[in-house]
């Protein structure tokens, strides 16, 4: 063993769904933080490295995405750690820890902190060196860049008192800790478990320091962060009430079993019964030519979100891919949420889509000219609640994607929608629900921000949140 090791840091990204994993490591042995469920890529890591993975800790039970925390154990013979408190179906796989329990590992020493908030068992681990001259600190959903994880996926009966408990531990852990402590984060990077649209990535480096000057835990007294979380909640994704009961049964190696190809009857079949089947191809080449009935979820590091929020987490669904490798790829994806299983994929150049449904993609300037011709365009707006409050179009209708299939009744049938989103991606699946109900769509494929180029009137908002 050697002493004078120095720990180093290779960190994972989950794009788009706003995560990031770590896997510390001393040059001989290495552990793994809040693993997401493609764990050949940290098993490829430790190999590159030759080093062995001996620890695999989880912050909190997660509530956005299924761990890959206990079947990478497994794979790795390591031991598995969570926070004490939790009811866990795998307890005879794991151990469990408290404020002030440490592990050590080669001459990696973890030292447990409480920072109950975003979760009520929760933990941040401080990891340090036998020589002590580099340290990290794992804050899970606890201090965030520029921000904290949110406190009400429990839901809101204890949303006030978990965010009291949060205002405490960023406290308690910023206190206590060296100011040169490099903070890792496992959300806060576009994650919906960040508490407000404030805190995002900023900077390259994240400090114990940096926090102590930013963090609005900090910088606020208790009663007006609460009041403050509790008045800039993000919307939860549907599937998110799936996940920990999934984490806290344990949920192994995903299962990629073949997936069968099939043919335009089959297709044709499955959408008649109005059973799910997600296109992946490109926004416009969809607008251009698609099954109706299908929906528009681009391949691409959102697509695990849109996904979980677009289809039911139980419904058997099929896919429309222009390559096995795509399905393939997707499958990857979703498997970050549970849903790696496909009943079946199409693949775009089995179908004549030249002949198929189609509609109209346009930008900001093409609505403003519709505007200027005295058309007066229906506008439909599905950004999140924040985006719309930090301003949008005078003249549009506000429907969250999320709350689109349970209003389009309420939409006419007949007359052209111009659905919008921040970037794009959003106003596609819009878009193509709005396709499958009959009705007419036009894809507005622009940025926002453009808008004001064209003279659209905006409401002036207080703030501008991330685009999701």
């Amino acid at each position: 063993m050697n002493v004078e090791a120095e720990i180093e840091v290779v960190g994972f990204e989950a794009a788009g769904l706003g995560d990031r994993s770590y896997l510390v490591h001393d040059g001989e042995v290495a552990v793994v933080v809040d693993p997401q469920r493609e764990q050949e890529r940290y098993l490829a890591e430790a190999q590159a490295l030759g080093v062995s993975i001996t620890h695999v800790f989880e912050t909190h039970i997660h509530n956005d995405y299924v761990s890959g925390g206990l079947g990478l154990a497994r794979h790795a013979g390591a031991s598995y750690v969570l926070p004490e408190g939790e009811d866990l179906g795998f307890a005879k796989e794991c151990s469990t820890v408290g404020d002030g329990a440490e592990v050590a590992t080669g001459t990696i020493k973890v030292l447990a902190l409480a920072t109950p908030g975003h979760a009520p068992h929760h933990l941040s681990y401080l990891l340090t060196s036998q020589t002590g001259a580099r340290s990290y600190v794992c804050t899970g959903g606890s201090v965030l860049p520029n921000g904290v994880g949110r406190t009400d996926l429990l839901g809101e009966e204890r949303a006030d008192e978990l965010a009291a408990a949060q205002w405490h531990s960023v406290r308690r852990l910023l206190s206590q800790l060296d100011n040169g402590t490099e903070v890792l984060p496992t959300h806060g990077f576009g994650s919906f478990c960040s508490a407000s649209p404030g805190s995002g990535a900023e900077g390259a480096t994240l400090t114990v320091a940096l926090e102590r000057q930013r963090n609005p835990a900090v910088r606020t007294a208790l009663e007006d962060f609460v009041r403050t979380l509790r008045q800039e909640r993000p919307p939860v994704p549907s599937y998110y009430r799936y996940m920990a009961p999934i984490n806290r049964t344990g949920a192994g190696t995903p299962r990629y079993q073949p997936t069968g190809r099939l043919d335009v009857t089959d297709l044709d079949r499955w959408l008649a019964t109005g059973s799910v089947v997600a296109d992946l191809r490109p926004r416009r080449a969809f607008a251009a030519g698609h099954r109706q009935g299908a929906l528009n979820i681009e391949l691409g590091d959102s697509l695990t979100t849109y996904f979980g929020w677009a289809v039911p987490f139980e419904a058997p669904y099929a896919l429309i891919a222009c390559s096995y490798e795509e399905v393939q790829r997707s499958r990857r994806l979703l498997a970050r949420i549970g849903r790696e299983l496909v009943s079946g994929f199409v693949l775009a150049s089995d179908l004549d889509l030249e002949r198929a449904n189609h509609y109209r993609v346009a930008t900001f300037g093409d609505l403003a000219a519709a505007v200027h011709r005295d058309e007066e365009p229906l506008v439909l707006d599905v950004r999140h609640h924040a985006e719309w409050g930090a301003g949008h179009l005078v003249r549009a209708r506000h429907i969250p994607l999320p709350d689109l299939e349970a209003q389009k009744h309420s939409l006419p049938p007949g007359r052209p929608i111009w659905a919008h989103c921040g970037t794009g991606p959003r106003a596609a699946v819009a878009a193509s629900q709005l396709s499958a109900w009959g009705m007419n769509p036009v894809l507005v494929d622009d940025l926002f921000e453009r808008a004001a180029l064209y003279d659209l009137e905006i409401t002036p908002g207080e703030r501008q949140p991330r685009q999701r």
